[in-house]
């Protein structure tokens, strides 16, 4: 089978077999002979902050002399994204074996699963058969019933808790953070990066003993070089410089520091490992000429909160111009005021394609004053030509992950 038609079919089972529980993630890991327990594993979850926190770990872990394989999600422009160990993508041709292994268990034993489910079975055995010593794993959707539960975290992180996907997970902080908090084990080494008093409180039903790393490094400095644009952190007398930037990177890098200070990884091991660090779309820089242009990840109320806060930090409102689509599942009438704070002209464009996609002209909706800076152009290539025609400081892209991925594929 071709890989488009495999992976097709593979998504097709994000549509069918969903039940509330890790029933079908067990099943399939004992049939496959329970391959998460064959390594170290650190568990990444919480609202954002989870693929920067992983991936700093990860290459850090790497540039050490460990064997690493990373888990994360969403993937960007391909499925393979998604498990790598040593930081190379698992090949088509792994892919293909893995899925088959999986279905071919599914079948024998008439267990039915979900996308994730599968994809996360897929990784725990090619990891297993990678023999990795570490296995950097990224939560897909909240945390108790999220497929990866089944994974016994050495170190447990929890990044922060925000309001996305209540739909899923609950309406307030405490009921979210009671979800992600799932993912604690009783022998966990627990890691937290927020000090809201509800996320806490939600925490310490499932850990008394969790380490806070905002109280515990009250006393750290940072500074976003916007020259380099690094984030440069200082904790008792040492500097740290990692190349993911932004005021939020701070909280991250401290998960990730206190995480790998437990594994015994030293300073200077820390240093070295920080050069490495690349995270496609996280204020990702693509050029640095005429026009600076930042993809950046920022789908939800609070990444767009902290999007704003960095760029305000050195750009003023006139000299930014954004792209953006959000898709309806989105508080979109709490996220476009945001956007309008720190965006002075803001173009409008469509990811109909996608189930959960609205057009430019939908979304034109939301913006209800002020119209006189905000232009519709449903194609994004043209939208891109719109932006640099206006001869701004900062062209941003933001909204949704699957609008970064459109752009990187279209727009050369």
């Amino acid at each position: 089978m071709e890989m488009e038609k495999l992976l097709n079919e593979l998504y097709s089972h994000s549509l069918t077999n969903i039940k509330l529980g890790l029933e079908n993630i067990k099943n399939l890991c004992e049939k496959l002979g329970n391959p998460q327990n064959d390594y170290r594993i650190i568990h990444v979850g919480g609202t954002n902050g989870k693929g920067s926190t992983s991936t700093t770990i990860e290459k850090v872990l790497l540039e050490n002399g460990y064997k690493v394989g990373k888990y994360t999600s969403p993937h960007i422009l391909k499925f393979n994204e998604r498990i790598q160990v040593s930081g190379v993508e698992i090949s088509d041709e792994e892919v293909a074996k893995y899925y088959y292994m999986v279905k071919e268990i599914m079948a024998k034993y008439n267990i039915g699963a979900t996308f994730f489910e599968i994809t996360t079975a897929m990784m725990f055995k090619y990891f297993s058969d990678k023999k990795v010593d570490f296995a950097v794993i990224e939560v897909g959707l909240g945390g108790k019933y999220d497929a990866t539960n089944v994974a016994h975290g050495e170190i447990t992180i929890i990044t922060n808790v925000t309001l996305d996907h209540t739909e899923f997970l609950g309406n307030d902080i405490y009921t979210i953070a009671l979800e992600k908090g799932g993912i604690i084990k009783d022998d966990s080494y627990v890691i937290v990066g927020s000090s809201e008093k509800e996320f806490l409180r939600g925490i310490e039903t499932s850990s008394k003993n969790y380490i806070n790393v905002l109280e515990k490094y009250k006393n750290s400095k940072f500074n976003l070089n916007f020259e380099n644009f690094t984030t440069e952190i200082e904790i008792e007398n040492e500097k740290f410089i990692s190349p993911l930037f932004g005021i939020h990177q701070y909280n991250n890098f401290l998960c990730a520091y206190e995480g790998l200070k437990k594994l015994g990884i030293s300073n200077e091991g820390i240093k070295q490992g920080l050069k490495k660090v690349v995270w496609p779309c996280r204020f990702e820089i693509m050029k640095k000429d005429k026009n600076i242009l930042i993809l950046d990840g920022a789908h939800n109320i609070d990444s767009m909160s902290k999007l704003k806060e960095t760029v305000l930090e050195h750009y003023k409102k006139d000299e930014i111009v954004t792209i953006t689509s959000i898709l309806k599942d989105k508080k979109i009438e709490e996220m476009v005021p945001i956007l309008r704070e720190f965006s002075g002209n803001i173009i409008l464009t469509s990811l109909k394609e996608n189930s959960r996609g609205l057009t430019g002209e939908e979304l034109k909706k939301y913006f209800t004053e002020n119209l006189e800076n905000i232009v519709v152009e449903e194609d994004i290539k043209k939208s891109y030509e719109k932006a640099v025609n206006l001869n701004k400081k900062l062209i941003i892209i933001c909204g949704s992950f699957y609008l970064l991925s459109k752009f990187k594929e279209e727009v050369k």
